[in-house]
């Protein structure tokens, strides 16, 4: 069956007792595969952005009835799942009892068990350099490179200046040219 692509549509039919759990389900095919890897790439292992994504789909369920559409549909879930990740993050911070510097280690270290990892290789040093990053240049990085988002469209999932974005993004960069530079 093919995925309905209007989010209009969609909210429609999930706002409808009669077509609530059809509507539901068609919003999750339709943007579960690039929440996931937005997730991925912020907490790394398979498993926990599974986790991550099924609270996210969770949050989603509860308040998507309280929807305004002020926002894009996808705007909305992306920083549902942007919020999310940061909390699974600094629970993970809190539950260690470690700096905020050991999790990004451990997070490089699990970067590196990947049986496909190659230090060598550039798309490794890429992310390497990534998670050098601090986490909100992370995101917003991540955000920009990856996914494409607008500036105005990341605004909103941040609740930050578009102006802080791009400054962000452009010091991500900087940091990134420079270690991939000199490793």
């Amino acid at each position: 069956m093919a995925i309905i692509q209007d989010d209009k549509t969609l909210l429609s039919l999930y706002r409808d007792p009669a077509t609530r759990e059809k509507g539901f389900t068609y919003i999750i095919q339709k943007y579960q595969e690039r929440l996931y890897w937005h997730v991925r790439r912020l907490v790394l292992d398979h498993d926990d952005a599974n986790d991550v994504l099924q609270n996210v789909f969770v949050k989603v369920w509860k308040n998507l009835e309280g929807f305004r559409e002020d926002a894009q549909l996808y705007t909305w879930l992306y920083k549902i799942a942007t919020n999310e990740c940061l909390t699974f993050l600094e629970k993970q911070k809190k539950n260690t009892s470690v700096s905020l510097s050991d999790v990004e280690t451990g997070l490089s270290n699990t970067l590196k068990a990947d049986s496909q990892f190659d230090a060598n290789k550039l798309e490794w040093k890429l992310q390497r350099a990534i998670l050098g990053l601090p986490e909100k240049q992370r995101i917003v990085f991540n955000l920009r490179y990856y996914d494409e988002m607008p500036y105005e469209e990341m605004s909103r999932v941040l609740d930050t200046s578009e102006g802080a974005l791009k400054a962000s993004y452009h010091h991500a960069v900087k940091k990134i040219e420079e270690f991939i530079k000199n490793s």
